[in-house]
């Protein structure tokens, strides 16, 4: 075997690897596990209307980018979001069931290419692990229709040092 064989083999295979991690990264897959509430306590949103819509009826009521991030758990691409520089006032709520997720006070531009918040609103969210790379992370979906919304991260700004890093195709915004 030829040295310039090997190392390109070599680059093949480091080539090939990354590719792999952008890949999983970027795709998603369907949960059946439920969210863990993030606040303790009972989950005021299990006996509703909106966690007994079927597949079929999400389908009709969601775009196709909304419905692949909300119930398939999909990632859009980074820097593709309106949403991602939106300056104004108002609230940011789930595209699924228009619960309010997040205050436009706590927005920052985390420089990821999605829309970041550094603390959702009270009840608003339920967590759960989320194992689909090699290390596991925390997922997050809408309390009230589990749609998926994206992940939080440890790397935020003060005063929670979070960063919940959310798909803009399963916000709207609402000004004030």
């Amino acid at each position: 075997m030829k040295p310039t064989t090997s190392m390109l083999s070599r680059r093949g295979l480091l080539f090939a690897g990354a590719a792999s991690l952008v890949i999983a990264a970027c795709s998603g897959g369907s949960s059946n596990a439920a969210p863990e509430p993030e606040a303790e306590g009972d989950d005021p949103y299990v006996d509703n209307e909106w966690r007994s819509i079927t597949e079929a009826e999400w389908k009709e009521r969601l775009d196709p980018k909304a419905f692949a991030v909300l119930r398939r758990e999909d990632t859009e691409r980074p820097f593709t979001s309106p949403l991602e520089h939106e300056k104004r006032e108002g609230v940011y709520h789930c595209a699924g069931c228009d619960l309010p997720l997040f205050s436009s006070e706590t927005k920052f531009d985390s420089g990821t290419g999605w829309p970041s918040f550094w603390k959702p609103l009270p009840g608003a969210m339920g967590t759960k692990d989320d194992h689909k790379l090699f290390y596991t992370r925390t997922e997050y979906h809408c309390a009230r229709c589990l749609g998926h919304q994206g992940h939080v991260f440890n790397d935020g700004p003060a005063p929670t040092g979070q960063r919940w890093c959310n798909n803009g195709a399963a916000l709207t915004f609402r000004p004030a």
